[in-house]
C-alpha cells in the first residue's frame, strides 16, 4: 500500500510539473529609454518599470500597466504620469519616507501570475551618502527570473547576491556617471550570471549624452553573443537556453511601430 502511495504521489508531482511547463508562455519585454521597461506575461498582466518623461527618449502614447514599478525616487525613474492609466495601476515604490529619512520599502508579493521582490541597495558606491537609495526589483513570471537593478551605483555583496537568486534576464545600467559603467557593469554580470538574457540600460545615445554610450560595456564581450534588434521588443522563451547570455540591444526609435517578427 505504501509503495502504491509513493508511486502515486510521485505520478502526481511529474504531472502538475509538466502542467506548470505547458501554461509557462512567453514573456514580452518592450523598453523605453533610460529604464523603462514594459513586462508583460503569458496571461497578460503589464507590468512598466521606472517609467521617465525624458524628451530624448519619446515614451509613446497609450501605454497601459497593471502594476508600475519605481527603483528609487528621481524623476527619471518614477513619472508614473507616462503610463496611460497609471491612476488604475498598482504601483510599488521602491523606497519610504519616514519623516526626513528616506528608506528601502521591501516587498514579497503575488500579483496576479507574478511574484515581485526587492533588494535594497545603494544608487553610489559610498552607502548612499551621495545619491542615496536604490532598489532592486525581481520578478518570478513564467517560470522566470526577471531583474530590474535599477540605478545601481557598486558591486552587489554576498547577502544582496543570495537574496537576488538565479536570474533568467538582467536589466543592467551600463552608462556610468550616476551608475556603474560598462567595466562594473561587466563584474555584475559575473557576480549575477544571468541565464538567457542581458539587457543594457540608462545608456547614452547621440540624442542622449548625459552619460556613457554602452561601448565600454560590450568591449571584449563575444560578437556572436551580441544581438542588436531593430526593434524595442524582446520575445522570452522559457524553454531558450542559451549556452552564454544574449546581450540585447533594444532599439528605443522604433518604439512607435509595430515589433518585428522575433527570430529565436
Amino acid at each position: 500500500m505504501m509503495r502504491y502511495l509513493l508511486v502515486l504521489l510521485a505520478s502526481l508531482a511529474l504531472n502538475a510539473a509538466a502542467f506548470a511547463a505547458e501554461n509557462q508562455g512567453p514573456v514580452k519585454i518592450r523598453w523605453h529609454g533610460q529604464s523603462f521597461f514594459e513586462i508583460i506575461s503569458s496571461k497578460g498582466t503589464r507590468i512598466v518599470t521606472d517609467p521617465h518623461n525624458l524628451e530624448a527618449f519619446p515614451v509613446p502614447p497609450g501605454i497601459q500597466a497593471d502594476l508600475i514599478t519605481m527603483s528609487h525616487a528621481h524623476n527619471d525613474h518614477s513619472f508614473v504620469a507616462s503610463v496611460q492609466n497609471y491612476q488604475k495601476s498598482k504601483i510599488l515604490a521602491g523606497w519610504v519616507r519616514r519623516g526626513q529619512k528616506t528608506d528601502w520599502n521591501p516587498i514579497d508579493q503575488k500579483f496576479r501570475d507574478v511574484h515581485i521582490s526587492t533588494v535594497g541597495t545603494y544608487h553610489d558606491d559610498s552607502n548612499g551618502s551621495e545619491r542615496g537609495k536604490n532598489t532592486v526589483f525581481i520578478f518570478d513570471v513564467d517560470g522566470m527570473r526577471i531583474v530590474h537593478l535599477g540605478d545601481l551605483g557598486h558591486l552587489l555583496n554576498d547577502a544582496q547576491l543570495k537574496a537576488i537568486g538565479k536570474v533568467d534576464v538582467l536589466m543592467i545600467p551600463v552608462g556610468g556617471v550616476f551608475t556603474i559603467n560598462g567595466e562594473e557593469a561587466k563584474k555584475v554580470v559575473e557576480q549575477i550570471k544571468p541565464r538567457k538574457y542581458i539587457l543594457p540600460m540608462h545608456y547614452g545615445t547621440p540624442q542622449f549624452e548625459d552619460v556613457q554610450t554602452p561601448d565600454e560595456f560590450l568591449e571584449d564581450q563575444k560578437p556572436e553573443n551580441i544581438k542588436r534588434l531593430k526593434t524595442n521588443e524582446l520575445i522570452v522563451r522559457p524553454d531558450f537556453k542559451p549556452k552564454e547570455p544574449v546581450i540585447v540591444l533594444l532599439n528605443w526609435r522604433d518604439a512607435t511601430k509595430a515589433p518585428a517578427k522575433d527570430d529565436r
